[in-house]
């Protein structure tokens, strides 16, 4: 297998080094590398990504929202527009993310104020589907009402053009158009709110508390709306179904109560001429810190609405232009789909985490960055972070000091945050792996005293609530070198289920603590963590099978959970798979995450050859992972499959690995607008997918890669700092 690999990573370089890449100018159609981004790839069927307007890792996010599938804001699903808004995540799963302060243009029926739909439910209204425009910097789309909306971003604000055709009043009235604000965001999760109107100019000021989609406490968020391209008609404010032109302000809105939802905002309405169209320009400002912060934001990022407008979509375009250019191919008889899955997947890596530096209302960071939305590492340490480490390793750093900037204040490395707010931990501390991997592969720029600092406070100290950072159950972990079945653990308190995936997690994670401690000259702690990683086997029952749909495959030996006192337990080995039923924190609670014993029983990645030894040795190792994927176990839609997609590695076969991947792409991973396997994950799917078709996957927190042939005929890194091949060297 070793001169095989070695042959293999041999011609992988040569190809890669290739003629220089070519120079992707912004006047260059032909080899604009922004043609092969598609946005609405993942747009329906589960993806949950984000279609609309960004700038890389921005925090302005601006697109239409929709009442189908509309985590990210919109999907290609049919469903109707509720609104246009600037503040978005992507790939996040479980309630929708954002969409806080929509803008919604309407015309309303009889031009009378009393006739205007307010409501979500009321206004909703359908989008035409030959429409809908997407671009990395651009997103636009009609309304079957007949209104247009086109929509760019800078960093921290955004501008939307919303075009009214001729007013259709009867007799050639005059109309007035209207554009609310909705003081929610897209899973009314707000729980207070206020807003002023500017009569004079429409100008808008609003801010809201709301709630993380997935994790604990609340955060605020404000919005600055300028307006201009038409008169000022009248203004005013809105609850319910009803409006008024006074009062200009809502000083606190509240909730509601139980399952009424009170909904509340402003308007701005506009005069058109009688018989012509208008386009209104909306620009909007956006922060976590104040209404000012929001208009100071808009206002030095937007200083000119009413012509700024294709200049911003320019810059847009060269950032995302800019931040792509460290990688080129030469795609042979690659497939222009197959090319618009790999870049449209490297673009979706840089929409999050969201660089919100300058915009943490939390702490003054004292120079440090501040990245949000790491949602979830649990799904991001795998791919996504890996590969911002080989195509922007600047920005992996940046995000690496982020969080142990977030330790530092907090107290524990984030497994998953978003909204400034903690979210919850999946499985272990896998923001270790994310710090291993770029220690093992030399980000600059982190203090690593302070990283290994952090390290093993994760390893040592069990927090009062570790289902927000942290572990839970070190008591049992260090004293019985597993985590049990229904643990007793008085020290800290979290949802105590997981047992088993934890046990492979947290073992990973220490290995992971090892290897920073070696190379920091940390020895006998690198030895006590390297033991400590071997606990795994400590859930391996040697006799145990599985049965699907009541035939014994023949295997034996899988993790099973086990009590305080060393007896077994039970959870069928299929039970949280894509053949049972789906396993989460809350509504369905089992010993394995979102996955199953046989998925689990591969995450092993530290010890590959004690593994393949316990399960019987090579061959049986490799028909038990042809099992796997040829069953239906293999859950393609979620990341802990990624790395048994290329572990036939391991047991010598590569070549059966690189059949794997061909199995995937493109019948799971394609171009089409529901070509992802699942919810893309802040572009874990989307990292997945691009290291398939280069030919390489990471193993996490370690210095290897897994080498497959490549999709392309050439495929080329170049540093983004040194401008040297980082490949070249390896």
């Amino acid at each position: 297998m070793r001169s095989y690999l070695s042959w293999l990573f041999l011609l992988w370089t040569v190809l890669a080094q290739g003629s220089p890449p070519p120079d992707h100018s912004d006047n260059d159609k032909d080899n604009d590398i922004l043609q092969f981004v598609d946005p609405l790839i993942g747009s329906t069927d589960g993806g949950n990504v984000f279609a609309g307007a960004s700038l890389p890792y921005g925090m302005a996010k601006a697109v239409a929202d929709v009442d189908g599938q509309n985590t990210g804001g919109f999907s290609t699903d049919g469903s109707k527009v509720t609104g246009f808004s600037a503040l978005h995540d992507s790939g996040t799963g479980g309630n929708p993310s954002l969409g806080n302060f929509p803008l919604f243009p309407q015309f309303c029926p009889e031009d009378r104020l009393d006739h205007c739909r307010f409501p979500k439910a009321n206004r909703a209204v359908h989008y035409r589907n030959d429409s809908v425009v997407a671009r990395p910097g651009y997103f636009a789309l009609g309304l079957e009402s007949g209104i247009n909306a086109e929509m760019t971003t800078t960093a921290h604000a955004a501008l939307f053009r919303f075009h009214f055709p001729a007013g259709p009043a009867a007799s050639g009235a005059a109309a007035s158009p209207m554009i609310l604000l909705d003081l929610t965001d897209l899973w009314d999760s707000r729980q207070n709110a206020s807003i002023d109107i500017d009569a004079a100019t429409g100008r808008i000021l609003a801010n809201g508390t709301f709630l993380p989609s997935f994790g604990a406490g609340t955060y605020k968020s404000y919005v600055c709306v300028d307006f201009a391209g038409a008169p000022i008609h009248d203004t005013g404010v809105w609850v319910n179904d009803g409006a008024d032109t006074e009062p200009k302000r809502l000083a606190f809105i509240p909730r509601g109560f139980n399952n009424f939802y009170l909904q509340a905002g402003g308007f701005v309405r506009f005069s058109q001429p009688p018989t012509g169209p208008v386009t209104v320009t909306a620009r909007v400002g956006v922060s976590y810190i104040s209404t000012q912060r929001a208009c100071d934001n808009a206002r030095r990022e937007i200083p000119h609405p009413l012509t700024d407008f294709n200049a911003i979509r320019r810059r847009a375009e060269h950032a995302w232009r800019r931040k792509l250019s460290p990688v080129s191919v030469v795609p042979g008889r690659a497939s222009r789909a197959l090319q618009t899955v790999f870049w449209s997947g490297l673009y979706r890596t840089m929409l999050a985490p969201q660089d919100l530096t300058g915009e943490n209302p939390l702490w003054d960071s004292e120079g440090e960055p501040y990245f949000d939305s790491f949602y979830c590492i649990w799904d991001s340490f795998r791919a996504q972070h890996p590969l911002l480490t080989i195509v922007d390793p600047e920005a992996q750093s940046r995000m690496v000091r982020s969080l142990l900037d977030t330790y530092r204040h907090e107290g524990w490395l984030p497994d998953c945050r978003m909204s400034h707010c903690k979210g919850w931990t999946q499985g272990g501390s896998n923001a270790d792996v994310v710090l291993a991997d770029a220690f093992v592969k030399n980000l600059t720029g982190i203090d690593w005293t302070l990283a290994y600092e952090a390290l093993v406070n994760d390893a040592e100290n069990e927090p009062l609530e570790w289902s927000t950072g942290g572990r839970g159950g070190l008591a049992s972990w260090k004293s019985r070198h597993y985590i049990p079945y229904r643990d007793f653990d008085p020290v800290g308190f979290g949802t105590n289920s997981r047992s088993i995936s934890r046990t492979v997690e947290y073992a990973y994670n220490d290995f992971c603590v090892a290897t920073v401690a070696r190379g920091l000259g940390h020895h006998a702690d690198a030895d006590k963590y390297l033991q400590r990683s071997a606990n795994w086997i400590n859930l391996f029952k040697a006799d145990q099978t599985s049965t699907i749909n009541g035939s014994d495959p023949g295997f034996v030996g899988f993790f099973q959970p086990r009590y305080r006192n060393g007896t077994w337990g039970y959870q069928d080995p299929i039970a949280c798979s894509a053949l049972a039923s789906w396993c989460s924190l809350t509504s369905n609670p089992s010993e394995t995450f979102e996955s199953s014993v046989w998925e689990y029983q591969f995450y092993v990645p530290h010890s590959m050859q004690t593994l393949i030894s316990t399960l019987g040795g090579d061959a049986p190792f490799t028909s038990r992972l042809d099992f796997f994927h040829d069953s239906g176990l293999a859950d393609l839609g979620n990341e802990p499959v990624f790395l048994t997609v290329f572990q036939y590695h391991y047991a010598g076969r590569p070549d059966l690995s690189a059949a794997r991947v061909r199995s995937y792409i493109p019948s799971r991973f394609n171009a089409s607008h529901g070509g992802l396997p699942g919810n893309d994950d802040s572009g874990a799917m989307g990292a997945f997918a691009f290291f398939a078709l280069v030919g390489l996957f990471p193993s996490a927190g370690q210095n290897v890669y897994l080498i497959t042939p490549p999709f392309f005929d050439e495929v080329r890194f170049v540093h983004p700092v040194t401008g040297k091949e980082e490949l070249d060297r390896a």
